[in-house]
C-alpha cells in the first residue's frame, strides 16, 4: 500500500533545527504558526523555481511552500565535476534541499527522469509515460494540500520551450481537476482524500513575452502583480538576499546569483480558479485557525504568544508554547496538525535553547550490526526540563541550565539501505523503478532518527531526532553528515564501460569494499556468452571496516562476442546475495556527503576500431571524460595547459581536441585562441566540440567568422544524412554509414553552428520530426596546412556509454 509521505523543512530565514534561534527569528516563526495556508510550485527541474517567489510566500506571507519538480536534473551537465546522469541527480537534489533549507521552502518530486532536452511535450509525456507521473503529481496535491498552485511555465505555449517545462505546466493544469475527482486515481483514496485546489496561476515574466518593451506594452488585467522585494527590519535582511543564496545552492549549474537592491515585483497570471478581488492570492481562503475543527483555541493562544513576546527573553515565551502544543495535540489528525506541532516543537527549543544530538560512532553501518551512538544535550532556560527517554529506554534526568549532558545508546540497524532510494533499481529511459512506492515523491531517503522524550513545565514532548556522524575537519571545523546503513559490500568496477577495440585479452579490474567489520566470501563474474576468461570465480576475504581489496579477471573477446553487461555474483556461507551493488561516494562541501548505491554492473562493447599514430593533445573545458575514454581504447592524448604552453609546445602536437564549453569557461582562450588558430595554419588539425552560444568569452573560436545557436537534434535515433560521404571525416581511416548512428543516447547533439563562412563544409543533416533538416552539427575547413573542426555531435555524453560509431567518428576527426 502506497503511502504519500510529506516532510517538513524549515530554512535559516524560518526555523532550523540544529541550534536555538535568534529572538527575531523566533518570533517570525510564531508568525508563521498563526498562518494557515499553502502554496505548491510546479516545474521541471533543479534550478527551475523562482527562489524569490518561495521565500517570499514563505518568510513574507508565511505560507507553508513547497517546490515540486518534475526531475532530479540527471539529464544536465556539471560545472563543479565530471558526474553526470543518475550521480549528477544525486548532487542536484541535494543542492534543492539545501536551498529549500535557506528560502523555507519544502521540497517534493516525482520519479520523472530528466532524459535531456525535449522540444515538445509530445515527446517528454511519451517518455515519462504520462498516466504514471500524472498521477504521482495528484497524489502529491492530495498529501500536500495546496490552496495555491503556480506554475513557473505556460501550459499553453507547446513546442516553445523545453519540452519538460511545458509537461510540468501542462501536467499540473491537468492535475488540478483531477486531485478532486474521486474517480481520478481512486487508489489513492485508501489513504488521502480528494482536494480542491482553490487557485492556479502562471508565474509569468517579460521573458515569455520575448522583450522587456513587450511586456511593459502587455495587457496586465489578468495579473496579480506582487512587491517580493521585501526587507525584514528585524531578522536585518531582505527577500533579495535571502532569493540569492538560496539560487547560488545550484552550484553544479554554476548558477551563483547576487542579490539586487530594491522592490522587485513579481507578475502571477489566474489560470484556474476563482479570481480574487485583491491582489493577494490568498484573497477570500481562510488561512486562519478557524479553518481546523476546534482551531479558534490555538488560534487565540499563538496571538497571546505573539503579543506577549518578550524579544529579550524569548523562554517566556515557553509555557505559552507549551499550552499550545497540548491543544494542537487534541485536534484531529491532519495536514495542519502535524505542520503546525513540528513548528510549535521547533520554536519550543528555540526558546528553550534546548540542544539534542544523537551522534554515531562512525559514518555507516551495515544491515544487523549493533551502533553505539551517544546523546548529547544541553538546555539555556530557568524552566525544569527533564530528559525523559530515548527510544523508550528511560534517562528520567533534569537537565540544568547550560549544563551539558551525555548517555551512551545503542540500536540495532535495519536493512533499508540509506542511499538515495531512486538510485537502488535501474530505471527505464524516462521513470525510475521504485519498489518502496511510500517513498516516491520524497527528496531522499529518510534519516535514522530516534524520538527523544523530554518533560517540560511537567508535559512531556516527543521530539524526533536524526543521527547523524561529526567530525572536526581542521580546515572547515565540524562536519555534520548523515549516519548511513550501506550495504555489506561494494562492488565498483574501475570501469563502468569497458571497450575491446581489437581482439587483445584485457584485465577487468572490481574493486571491492568492505563496510562491516569483515567479509569472507566468493565473488563470481558473470558475462553472456562468446567471451572466454581465466577464472570466472576468486575467494576474498576482508578483515576491518573500510577494506577494500582489487579482484581481476581476464577477458578475451572471440569471433562470437557480443557487446553486453557484465554483473558481479557474491557468494557467501553456500548462498547468493541477491542485488550486489555499486557504491560511490559524493563529496562535495556545499552538500552533505552522499553514499551512492546502484546496480553493480559494467557494459562490455565489442569495437572495430583502427587507431591513428598521431600525437593529440586534449584542452580540458567545463568538464568531460572524452580524454580518459579516448586513453581507454590506447589512444594516446595528453593534457594541454592552454595558460602556460607556448606556440613552440603546441605545433609538436598533430592534433588538438578542445573539451566541450572550453570557450565558455576559459577566460584565455580570449587570446590564446590565435596560439590555436596558427597551429592549424601551420600544418596541425584544430578539433573544437560544443560552446554554448550565450556566455562566450570569445566569439572567435575558429579562424573563420562561425555563429552558434541553440539548434540540436534531441532524438538520438533521428536519422542522419551524410552530406559528403567521401570526405576524409567519413571516409579515413573508418567508413561512415547509418550504422554509426545506432545506439546513441539522450540526442544527436546540441548547440549546433547556424551561419558561418563559407569556407566551411557542412558533412552531416540531421533533424528532430517535424522540422527542417539542420547541417550545423560537423563543419570543417581547410586553413593554411591544416584543418580546423567545429562539432556539436555529443561525444561528451556517447563516448563515456561505449556507442561505437561515436568512437568511430571521433576517431576521423582526430585523424585528419
Amino acid at each position: 500500500m502506497r503511502k504519500y509521505l510529506f516532510c517538513i523543512c524549515f530554512g535559516i530565514c524560518a526555523l532550523p533545527s540544529l541550534h536555538a534561534q535568534d529572538a527575531a527569528t523566533v518570533y517570525r516563526g510564531l508568525e508563521k504558526l498563526n498562518f494557515l495556508g499553502s502554496m505548491l510550485y510546479v516545474a521541471a527541474h533543479p534550478d527551475d523555481e523562482n527562489t524569490a517567489l518561495i521565500s517570499h510566500f514563505s518568510n513574507h506571507v508565511h505560507a507553508h511552500s513547497a517546490y515540486l519538480s518534475m526531475t532530479r536534473g540527471d539529464g544536465g551537465q556539471n560545472r563543479i565535476g565530471t558526474e553526470l546522469r543518475g550521480l549528477l541527480g544525486v548532487i542536484r537534489t541535494n543542492e534543492l534541499i539545501q536551498a529549500r533549507k535557506i528560502d523555507g521552502g519544502n521540497q517534493y518530486f516525482t520519479s520523472a527522469i530528466d532524459f535531456g532536452y525535449s522540444k515538445h511535450p509530445r515527446e517528454t509525456l511519451k517518455i515519462w509515460d504520462k498516466d504514471q507521473i500524472l498521477g504521482e503529481v495528484v497524489g502529491r496535491i492530495r498529501a500536500f494540500q495546496p490552496d495555491i498552485i503556480i506554475h513557473r511555465f505556460d501550459h499553453r505555449s507547446p513546442g516553445t520551450t523545453h519540452g519538460h517545462h511545458t509537461s510540468s505546466a501542462l501536467l499540473s493544469h491537468e492535475a488540478f481537476s483531477l486531485s478532486n475527482d474521486s474517480s481520478s486515481y481512486p487508489q489513492q483514496l485508501e489513504e488521502l482524500k480528494p482536494w480542491k485546489v482553490k487557485r492556479q496561476f502562471f508565474n509569468t515574466s517579460w521573458w515569455f513575452y520575448g522583450s522587456r518593451e513587450r511586456f511593459e506594452k502587455a495587457d496586465k488585467t489578468n495579473l496579480l502583480s506582487l512587491e517580493i522585494g521585501n526587507y525584514d527590519a528585524l531578522r536585518g535582511i531582505s527577500n533579495s538576499e535571502i532569493s540569492a543564496a538560496s539560487r547560488s545552492s545550484h552550484k553544479s549549474q554554476g548558477f551563483g546569483s547576487s542579490p539586487s537592491l530594491g522592490n522587485r515585483t513579481e507578475y502571477i497570471e489566474l489560470i484556474q480558479g476563482d479570481r480574487p478581488k485583491t491582489n493577494n492570492p490568498f484573497d477570500g481562503i481562510d488561512t486562519s485557525w478557524k479553518r481546523v475543527k476546534n482551531g479558534e483555541i490555538v488560534g487565540d493562544l499563538v496571538a497571546q504568544a505573539i503579543a506577549e513576546f518578550d524579544f529579550r527573553i524569548p523562554e517566556k515565551s515557553l509555557p505559552l508554547l507549551i499550552e499550545i502544543h497540548q491543544a494542537i495535540e487534541r485536534l484531529d489528525n491532519g495536514v495542519w496538525k502535524s505542520r503546525k506541532l513540528a513548528e510549535t516543537k521547533a520554536l519550543i527549543k528555540s526558546c528553550a535553547g534546548l540542544t539534542l544530538q544523537l551522534n554515531a560512532e562512525r559514518p555507516y553501518g551495515i544491515a544487523g550490526e549493533r551502533l553505539k551512538y551517544k546523546l548529547n544535550a544541553v538546555q539555556q532556560s530557568d524552566l525544569p526540563i527533564t530528559l525523559v527517554s530515548v527510544r523508550d529506554q528511560f534517562i528520567n534526568t533534569p537537565l540544568g541550565k547550560n549544563k551539558a549532558f551525555s548517555t551512551p545508546l545503542s540500536i540495532t540497524l535495519g536493512k533499508e539501505l540509506s542511499s538515495p532510494y531512486w538510485l537502488l533499481k535501474k530505471g527505464k529511459l524516462g521513470v525510475f523503478t521504485i519498489d518502496n512506492k511510500s517513498l516516491i515523491g520524497l527528496p531522499e531517503t529518510p534519516a535514522r532518527k530516534a524520538d527523544v522524550v523530554v518533560q517540560i513545565e511537567g508535559i512531556n514532548i516527543k521530539f524526533e531526532e536524526e543521527i547523524n556522524y561529526r567530525k572536526n575537519d581542521p580546515v572547515r571545523g565540524e562536519v555534520i553528515t548523515p549516519f548511513y546503513v550501506l550495504p555489506q559490500l561494494g562492488l565498483n568496477f574501475d570501469k563502468t564501460v569497458h571497450l575491446f577495440p581489437n581482439s587483445e585479452e584485457q584485465t577487468i579490474r572490481l574493486e571491492l569494499t568492505n563496510y562491516g567489520e569483515s567479509f569472507s566470501g566468493e565473488i563470481e563474474l558473470c558475462f553472456p556468452k562468446g567471451w572466454e576468461i581465466d577464472e570466472a570465480k576468486k575467494e576474498v576475504e576482508l578483515v576491518g571496516r573500510g577494506s577494500s581489496q582489487f579482484v581481476t579477471f581476464q577477458l578475451r573477446p572471440t569471433d562470437k562476442s557480443e557487446s553486453g553487461l557484465m554483473s558481479p555474483l557474491v557468494h557467501l556461507n553456500g548462498t547468493t546475495l541477491d542485488h550486489p551493488f555499486s557504491l560511490k561516494e559524493i563529496n562535495y562541501e556545499h552538500i552533505p556527503k552522499q553514499y551512492v548505491a546502484q546496480p553493480a554492473e559494467a557494459k562490455f562493447v565489442r569495437l572495430n576500431l583502427k587507431l591513428p599514430n598521431k600525437k593529440i593533445g586534449y584542452i580540458m573545458g567545463a568538464g568531460d571524460l572524452v580524454q580518459q575514454n579516448l586513453a581507454a581504447i590506447g589512444l594516446p592524448i595528453n593534457s594541454i595547459d592552454i595558460e602556460s604552453i607556448s606556440q613552440e609546445e603546441l605545433n609538436s602536437f598533430d592534433t588538438i581536441l578542445v573539451g566541450i564549453r572550453a570557450f565558455n569557461v576559459l577566460e584565455s582562450l580570449k587570446y590564446k585562441n590565435k596560439l590555436l588558430f596558427d597551429f592549424a595554419a601551420q600544418g596541425g588539425n584544430l578539433v573544437v566540440q560544443y560552446n554554448t552560444s550565450r556566455g562566450l568569452k570569445t566569439k572567435e573560436i575558429a579562424p573563420y567568422p562561425i555563429e552558434l545557436s541553440r539548434k540540436r537534434v534531441t532524438d538520438e535515433e533521428s536519422s542522419v544524412r551524410i552530406l559528403e560521404p567521401n570526405h576524409p571525416a567519413m571516409s579515413v581511416p573508418h567508413k561512415i554509414t547509418a550504422t554509426d548512428f545506432e545506439g546513441w543516447i539522450q540526442e544527436r547533439g546540441l548547440y549546433f553552428a547556424d551561419n558561418w563562412d563559407p569556407r566551411f563544409t557542412p558533412l552531416l543533416g540531421m533533424n528532430d520530426s517535424g522540422e527542417e533538416e539542420t547541417v550545423g552539427s560537423l563543419l570543417i575547413a581547410k586553413h593554411g596546412d591544416g584543418t580546423v573542426v567545429y562539432t556539436g555531435l555529443s561525444f561528451f555524453r556517447e563516448l563515456p556509454e561505449g556507442v561505437p560509431g561515436a568512437y568511430r567518428i571521433l576517431i576521423n576527426l582526430l585523424s585528419l
